[in-house]
């Protein structure tokens, strides 16, 4: 299914509409936008995975887990 969507016939249509609804001028900066949306999405779904891993029960804590007496 979701190979139906990504052909490049729909893609060009796409960017065809995207460039008549923002225009040339506006259409840079809505691709920066919705890049920098996408990255700040995958970086919160790796932290979280990666801070899920570090709770696990019976794990050791690491040196920098430890607190200070």
């Amino acid at each position: 299914m979701l190979t139906d969507l990504l052909q490049p016939t729909h893609l060009i249509i796409v960017l065809a509409i995207a460039l008549l609804v923002l225009g040339p001028k506006r259409l840079p900066g809505a691709g920066r936008a919705v890049g920098q949306g996408l990255r700040e999405f995958k970086e919160s779904l790796t932290a979280s995975h990666d801070h899920d891993h570090d709770s696990l029960p019976g794990m050791i804590p690491s040196e920098n887990e430890i607190p200070a007496p």
